[in-house]
């Protein structure tokens, strides 16, 4: 995707050729800053403290993690070593645990010689396989919006709501919710966005209408709470989102609030789709909602916000009550039932194992073993 008319991943080497930058998505929308990472560490924090975010992308990251750590020791200890530093950064995402399955197994048997480029092209060959799952999302998506557009009269606005990021920015390049979105709007389609804001974090605010409006397409920032409204009133057409871990029945693990959404749209009648690449299911899961780890962050992130005063200087301002505690789960589950469609590389299928197995019968098959 393009900023300022510039082509961009989130995730690249260096020029130095060994070194991985990432977009530092803790500035932004007010600041479009890079991260140098030079060690594993710096790669762990990167991931825990959200300068990388977004499933994809966060498997992305801990892979190059692996290549860091790597090239002072590549030993077998200090593999082990760097998989469980990263493993630990962040619970629910599972394409995290999904990267570095697939790097130990790329490289535990491999000489140690030989595994820091090995490493380094397992890690790129991830990246590029993301962006071509994410394209054909996004190609799968656009024949949703397409269909809703048909059913309307010539040149009316499709209304597309979304909640949290699951953009370009999440991913390496195009994004899973939002890539059916840019694929329509520039295939000449009116779409229009309502951007939840995302609290905590506000990574709609934030994030998704960064880089909507990057990329031109209409949209608006709203409040968590007025999704709902806004359906009542038959101004959502859809919705669709991104998902950090999806069980082999179809259940999702998506930002907290994702599951008011998918409630509000089924009372509506609005239909609700989950946009995931395949690395991004748990086929060891079946119960979402007794099984899917749910991260708890800090209560900082709810009781302060980041953001820019009037004065235009950036600051940190508290915005609850002095002294009152608050809990932070930063995802929520949404049952299966309560999905339309889960839009994969591969198509759309229905929010269950018949549905995804008829997608993937290779990966259903090795859960059956």
């Amino acid at each position: 995707m393009k900023i300022a008319g510039k082509a961009y991943r989130t995730i690249w080497l260096g020029e130095d050729g060994w070194s991985v930058v990432v977009i530092d998505q803790t500035r932004l929308p007010f600041s479009f800053e890079t991260v140098r990472l030079t060690q594993v560490q710096e790669a762990a924090d990167a991931i825990r403290h959200m300068i990388v975010r977004g499933a994809p992308l966060i498997g992305a990251t801990a892979a190059y993690g692996v290549a860091l750590a790597l090239r002072g020791d590549a030993s077998d200890a200090a593999l082990e070593r760097a998989l469980a530093l990263l493993g630990a950064t962040r619970p629910t995402a599972v394409n995290l645990h999904w990267a570095l399955a697939r790097m130990r197994a790329r490289l535990i048997e491999l000489p140690e010689t030989e595994r820091v480029a090995a490493a380094y092209a397992e890690a790129a060959a991830i990246c590029d396989e993301d962006v071509a799952l994410c394209r054909a999302i996004g190609e799968h998506g656009l024949g949703l919006i397409r269909t809703i557009a048909a059913a309307k009269p010539v040149g009316e606005r499709i209304n597309i709501l979304t909640h949290c990021n699951a953009g370009w920015l999440a991913t390496v390049d195009w994004g899973t919710a939002l890539a059916p979105i840019y694929l329509a709007h520039d295939a000449g389609i009116p779409v229009h966005v309502w951007v939840d804001e995302t609290r905590p974090r506000n990574q709609g605010a934030a994030l998704s209408a960064y880089e909507l409006g990057a990329h031109g397409v209409p949209h608006t920032v709203i409040s968590d709470n007025a999704g709902g409204h806004l359906m009542q009133h038959g101004e959502v057409d859809m919705v669709i989102v991104g998902t950090d871990r999806t069980t082999a029945t179809g259940d999702v693990a998506n930002k907290i609030g994702t599951y008011l959404k998918a409630l509000a749209a089924h009372d509506n009648g609005v239909p609700f789709y989950v946009a995931l690449p395949s690395p991004t299911i748990d086929w060891s899961l079946s119960d979402g909602l007794a099984e899917i780890p749910i991260e708890e962050r800090a209560a900082g992130e709810v009781t302060h916000l980041r953001g820019v005063g009037e004065d235009g200087r950036p600051g940190i301002f508290q915005v609850t009550a002095p002294g009152s505690p608050a809990a932070n789960p930063a995802f929520d589950v949404t049952p299966a039932r309560l999905v339309t469609g889960l839009v994969t590389e591969r198509g759309v299928a229905p929010a269950s194992f018949e549905g995804l197995s008829r997608l993937f019968p290779e990966l259903a098959q090795e859960r059956m073993k």
